[in-house]
């Protein structure tokens, strides 16, 4: 059982599949700082200074928080504002990824339309075709 583990693990595909969730996750923290620290204050400051991460419903009573941490100290919580956040963050992934496919797509295009040099024929067909040549004289 051990030995077919570790032919599962050093198969190749489980190994791209670890690289590209490593990838992905340092990709994640990209896309959400770039929106927590860079889109969202322009958003904010074109929608009048709010910040979307701090507007939420309380569901339990006694919650008087202004701010979401607060008011999920006091108690249950629709934090709606969290979830557009979240939202315009999977756009803005959505948007890179279909930029880099798009990208990739191009430059396939490209190399499928230069169209290759023949091979050259084997050497057999080569001689035959200098001796039937020759003969030709």
């Amino acid at each position: 059982m051990l030995n077919e583990f570790k032919a599962f693990i050093a198969k190749g595909n489980v190994m791209d599949l670890a690289v590209g969730v490593i990838i992905g996750g340092a990709f994640g923290l990209i896309v959400k700082s770039l929106t927590d620290d860079i889109i969202m204050p322009i958003v904010g400051a074109i929608f009048g200074g709010f910040d979307f991460s701090n507007f939420f419903v309380p569901l339990a009573e006694g919650v008087s928080a202004t701010t979401l941490e607060a008011a999920r100290e006091q108690g249950a919580v629709l934090a709606y504002g969290n979830f557009i956040t979240v939202l315009i963050n999977f756009l803005i992934l959505a948007w890179i990824i279909f930029l880099m496919v798009k990208g990739v797509n191009s430059l396939r295009r490209k190399e499928e339309a230069v169209p290759d040099k023949p091979a050259p024929p084997p050497v057999e067909v080569a001689l035959l075709t200098e001796i039937r040549d020759l003969l030709k004289k």
